[in-house]
């Protein structure tokens, strides 16, 4: 199923705080490998899965300049913790804590992404919620993604600095 084509329910999902969902993809964020938590929470079967961008499960309130910034981190060679809301198959959503870290070959070069998802704190995400409403609002202000994009990383840029914070920092303080 085309991802732009799935309607929202506003249903959240959950799984277990003692549950890891987890995805590999390639380097060009094709999914290579998805556990049977992630299968199961965002409602996909390993065929219709891998192969597959892993935006497929990208929900349309998650800011992208958060992505940008994660890409951006991992493609330099470093982990980045953020906190993501993803869409399932049938337009629920479910919320994690996600650390993507790069994956090396033997030469020491990046082949791959590596994601492990946990259960995020609640009050965490109640504080998320609004800077992300607030990012996609600011986003949302160019007909042009890239620069809406733009405008959004800039705005988490001010936020942070601020905050006198980086972007993990400001993670691990929510």
């Amino acid at each position: 199923m085309k991802q732009d084509s799935l309607f929202l329910t506003g249903v959240e999902r959950h799984f277990d705080v003692d549950e890891i969902i987890v995805s590999k993809t390639d380097l060009k964020g094709r999914i290579t490998y998805a556990n049977d938590v992630f299968l199961r929470v965002a409602g996909y079967h390993e065929r219709d899965i891998l192969g597959q961008p892993h935006s497929i499960i990208r929900h349309p309130d998650m800011p992208r300049c958060v992505f940008s910034l994660l890409w951006q981190t991992i493609e330099a060679g470093r982990e980045i913790f953020a906190y993501v809301i993803n869409r399932c198959s049938n337009g629920d959503h479910y919320w994690v804590l996600a650390n993507v870290t790069p994956t090396f070959g033997p030469q020491g070069k990046i082949i791959g992404y590596h994601s492990n998802r946990r259960v995020p704190r609640r009050d965490a995400i109640e504080k998320v919620i609004p800077l992300y409403a607030a990012l996609c609002k600011e986003e949302a202000k160019e007909r042009n993604r890239k620069d809406g994009m733009a405008r959004g990383t800039a705005m988490v840029g001010k936020l942070l600095g601020e905050a006198g914070i980086d972007y993990d920092q400001f993670v691990f303080t929510l």
